[in-house]
């Protein structure tokens, strides 16, 4: 039965113990889970009943810990990190062939961010390494904006709710990919950078 509740501590603890947490971040609630377990990424997969043609993004809580995730950084991306992160951009990185290819959809690529939510943040940091922040919705249906509209989509199959209230809503984060050393727009989202 999924708990809803407001405890860091437990989130964390579900996440080590390889289960689904949903937890609320600066757009809507997303789903975390270990993405180095494999039983755990593929109970995601089924729970949102994705396409395992499409990749996960991952939330990390520092930059540090693209080198855990990222073959490289290409540098077009440092000055993107330095005016975005924390905030709602995902940059499509060069995975490392070590990272469970149902996280890449066998692109050979990762989507990644830093989530200036203090609870999402709070979460990553807690759980010592990248956790997934896929939308909390089944594929193709509007994310949730709330802990009950999480439990009401999803029922019993999340384990753990965090409770942070109701999310900001609007866009989902910004996409970026690079194609040689131009950068790409590959979803469009809350951050606009060719605006700027």
């Amino acid at each position: 039965m999924s708990r809803i509740g407001t405890s860091i501590d437990l989130a964390v603890e579900y996440l080590q113990q390889g289960q689904i947490v949903a937890f609320p971040t600066e757009t809507y609630y997303g789903l975390g889970v270990d993405p180095t377990n494999v039983a755990a990424v593929a109970r995601l997969f089924t729970l949102k009943k994705r396409p395992i043609s499409k990749p996960l993004l991952l939330l990390i809580s520092k930059i540090e810990q693209l080198a855990s995730l990222t073959a490289f950084v290409p540098p077009e991306y440092l000055p993107l990190i330095e005016q975005y992160w924390p905030g709602p951009l995902t940059l499509i990185f060069p995975a490392l062939a070590s990272l469970n290819p149902k996280i890449t959809a066998g692109t050979g690529t990762v989507g990644i961010r830093i989530s200036p939510h203090p609870l999402a943040e709070k979460i990553v940091r807690g759980f010592g390494q990248a956790i997934t922040a896929t939308s909390a919705n089944l594929s193709g249906m509007p994310p949730a904006q709330t802990a009950q509209e999480v439990k009401s989509m999803f029922g019993d199959q999340v384990d753990y709710i965090l409770d942070g209230g109701s999310t900001a809503a609007g866009l989902c984060s910004t996409v970026i990919a690079i194609r040689g050393s131009q950068l790409e727009v590959i979803r469009r989202g809350e951050i606009d950078i060719f605006s700027s």
